[in-house]
């Protein structure tokens, strides 16, 4: 096990990772930007280092910075979290460079997953289903169009670098093929500095559903179940659900079996997510991502395994806690992320948090670093926090999710908390009849 980890990441990850670490006796090291000198994670680590200046290219992406972090304070591994470094191949290549443990996967498959190109080709390979589409990336409109002629209309065209919505149009026919196709590249070249771009199938009222998947490096790899997460704006998602409405357990078991198989023919090691649209009774693979989710904690709810230790523990040479027959799914649980935005239009409101006061009680658990007094600074994503409830089935813990979101109170910053608050009292909601484009279409109704 290491001695010493550092948590290369801010908000409510890192907090989460350091309890992960003080659990198993772990010491932390906190390293923060100077916007993030009171953050909470940096007042209850046992070691914090300042990596620079706000901006994330100076701080939390300053792999020499946290490289030499590393070196002043002795951590043998790094836990990058989500979002900045956590998929960067070449920073876990540096970590072991040096001597310091990676709390992910091996630098071959992030480099391998992180080109969706590559990694639809992968899913293909090993058995994943993959949505109809383009083999490779296409360079010209005329090979688009032929792609277009071969699967038909609609398209959706994306960045093979892409991410988070970032370098995804929609053409519907020819005519506003070109257009999408300029559009898609200038986009993905001015987020990810890449232009490739791949065309695949564009499914109207899809679902979109993620399998967990766990490896050990050595050939074992279990699945712990879906989340679906379809409620989503501009391919952001704001509400998780497990299981999903959609799926019964002979589906779960086998498209979770598909993904185990993959993942113990790849020798995965660590945590991973497999997503997929789900339409019609069929399941198109979209993208692998190579670390803990945002939305990890109801897979906890459901099985009761600590996904963050577990990853602490593999990357420090363990093998899998539990076997595929000793994962045990119980009862509903619902993840809403509460962000510092207004309610409608999503606009960030980034400000002092005057008063602060989390829900609790049976089922009820929030994952948050912020505090009353605490600032929440522009310059990074607007998560106030996750608001989780667990419940014997999904009505309880639809009641049980209504009753903590009218307990939560946020002052002083505008939040998505009265948007939830609307949507858990909503039909399609409550009977879980909804797509990837149902929340789109609510707020456009709204505005």
């Amino acid at each position: 096990m290491f001695d010493k980890v550092l948590i290369a990441n801010r908000g409510e990850i890192a907090l989460r990772v350091l309890r992960a670490c003080k659990e198993l006796g772990i010491a932390t090291v906190a390293v923060h930007s100077t916007a993030d000198s009171e953050a909470m994670h940096v007042k209850l680590a046992d070691e914090s280092v300042c990596i620079g200046p706000p901006p994330a290219r100076e701080s939390y992406l300053n792999i020499p910075s946290i490289l030499a972090a590393c070196e002043i304070t002795g951590a043998d591994a790094v836990h990058p979290g989500y979002g900045f470094l956590s998929e960067n191949a070449r920073f876990a290549e540096i970590l072991a460079e040096h001597g310091v443990g990676f709390i992910g996967p091996k630098a071959e498959h992030i480099r391998l997953m992180g080109d969706k190109i590559e990694a639809k080709r992968t899913a293909k390979r090993l058995g994943i289903p993959v949505v109809p589409g383009s083999d490779g990336g296409v360079t010209s409109f005329e090979e688009a169009m032929r792609v277009g002629k071969e699967i038909g209309f609609p398209l959706l065209v994306k960045a093979a670098a892409g991410g988070g919505g970032r370098g995804m149009k929609v053409a519907r026919d020819e005519a506003s093929l070109g257009e999408a196709l300029s559009s898609a590249r200038s986009e993905a070249k001015a987020a990810f500095g890449d232009d490739a771009v791949y065309l695949e199938r564009y499914l109207e009222k899809p679902r979109h559903i993620e399998i967990q998947v766990f490896g050990d490096g050595k050939g074992n790899a279990i699945h712990l179940g879906e989340r679906d997460c379809s409620l989503q704006r501009r391919h952001q998602k704001v509400f998780e659900e497990s299981p999903s409405p959609a799926l019964n357990r002979e589906m779960r078991g086998e498209i979770g079996e598909i993904c185990a198989k993959a993942m113990r023919e790849l020798k995965y090691s660590g945590a991973g997510t497999i997503e997929f649209l789900y339409e019609n009774g069929e399941f198109f693979f979209i993208e692998m991502n190579t670390r803990i989710q945002v939305e990890h904690p109801v897979t906890e709810m459901i099985t009761g395994l600590d996904l963050v230790s577990e990853q602490i523990r593999i990357a420090s040479g363990a093998s899998l806690s539990v076997t595929q027959d000793e994962v045990q799914f119980s009862g509903h649980a619902i993840e809403c992320r509460v962000n510092a935005e207004d309610p409608l239009t999503f606009a960030p409101s980034p400000g002092n948090i005057t008063y602060y006061f989390a829900p609790g009680g049976l089922g009820v658990r929030v994952d948050s670093a912020v505090y009353g007094g605490y600032r929440i600074p522009p310059t990074y994503d607007s998560l106030i926090g996750k608001l989780i409830v667990h419940g014997k089935t999904r009505t309880e813990c639809m009641m049980r999710l209504r009753r903590a979101l009218d307990e939560f109170v946020v002052d002083g910053v505008k939040t998505t908390l009265p948007l939830f608050r609307t949507l858990v009292r909503n039909a399609d909601i409550q009977n879980g009849e909804y797509d990837i484009h149902w929340l789109e279409r609510f707020l456009a109704e709204k505005t």
